[in-house]
């Protein structure tokens, strides 16, 4: 009985909820419609995972295996490399991009009028840009015969470098062109976020003689902490799972970087391109999906521990 009036209570309360904020529910309903297509839907294929799977049988007809497709990632003798590559990379487009983001946000918070609308629409304008015409754009600077950073060199007196035959420089490339194409929409996030802080705290600061280095340090900073902690924990979350476009398209794909280039999307697509097995593929993706999940929860609970409104939930 006591059950019954707790679940007569709850639907009576959602009721007038959803009543009360009908308007705003409709107005979300295009988006929550395209999130279920788009992401929720597709899961069902992640039965694939186990599976042995056949076209003439279907998704659902076909063989479960268990956990076999799973071995196809670790029984290669590429599988350290690419795992080693993919976390590094990640870690380090995480990293970088926070910190950069960061700073070019407090610097947006120092200019003022229409210069701060240049400034955003200048870095904000990469971020529209599709990885393939970064490709390109990468390879009319590297191209070793006359690329702008070889004629650039020569002018100098250096030799000009091959440098999508030289596997060190990667390391460095990939990190810089990932800044550069995503630094403005991260920066715009953090500089949102310096908006929203109440101006009389910067106001009571002026007026005990605070200066705009100590501003930055005592005020802003510290409340932006819960910001950067949130977006970097949702950035883990990703960790496992590389920008395939980034690392297929800007070294051109080119086997003697591979090495320092291949991470696990890229090395997946080629073997699916040439054996055709979506089985492993889809044990991969939801594999990567796992670790990402797994490491959102693991740092949001090191963050509870250490501050509790800092965390992601």
């Amino acid at each position: 009985m006591k059950l019954g009036s707790r679940t007569g209570r709850w639907f009576k309360r959602e009721w007038i909820y959803f009543r009360k904020n009908r308007e705003l529910l409709v107005l979300a309903l295009p988006g929550i419609l395209y999130k279920l297509v788009i992401s929720y839907f597709p899961m069902v294929g992640l039965i694939l995972a186990f599976k042995f799977f056949r076209y003439d049988q279907g998704i659902f007809g076909s063989r479960w295996v268990g956990f076999d497709n799973f071995t196809f990632l670790f029984k290669s003798q590429d599988a350290l490399r690419i795992i080693r590559n993919t976390l590094l990379y990640n870690f380090a487009y995480i990293t970088l991009g926070t910190v950069v983001a960061l700073v070019f946000a407090l610097l947006l918070n120092e200019l003022s009028g229409r210069m701060v609308k240049i400034y955003q629409t200048t870095m904000f304008l990469p971020y529209f840009i599709s990885l393939v015409l970064v490709g390109y754009i990468t390879y009319a600077f590297l191209e070793h015969k006359s690329g702008y950073l070889n004629n650039v060199l020569q002018n100098f007196g250096f030799e000009p470098h091959k440098w999508y035959f030289e596997t060190k420089p990667w390391i460095f490339i990939l990190p810089l062109v990932s800044i550069w194409k995503g630094v403005g929409f991260s920066t715009l996030v953090y500089y949102a976020g310096i908006l929203g802080i109440n101006s009389e705290y910067y106001e009571a600061a002026k007026l005990d003689g605070a200066s705009r280095p100590q501003m930055m340090m005592r005020i802003t900073l510290p409340l932006l902490k819960p910001l950067v902690i949130i977006l970097f924990i949702l950035g883990l979350g990703g960790i496992f799972r590389g920008d395939f476009g980034l690392h297929y398209f800007v070294p051109n794909n080119v086997g003697m970087n591979f090495a320092t280039t291949d991470i696990i999307d890229t090395y997946v697509y080629r073997a699916l391109t040439k054996l055709g097995d979506i089985n492993s593929a889809a044990a991969v993706g939801f594999l990567q999906s796992v670790v990402g999940l797994v490491t959102i929860v693991s740092a949001n609970y090191l963050v509870r521990r250490v501050d509790k409104e800092s965390s992601l939930f």
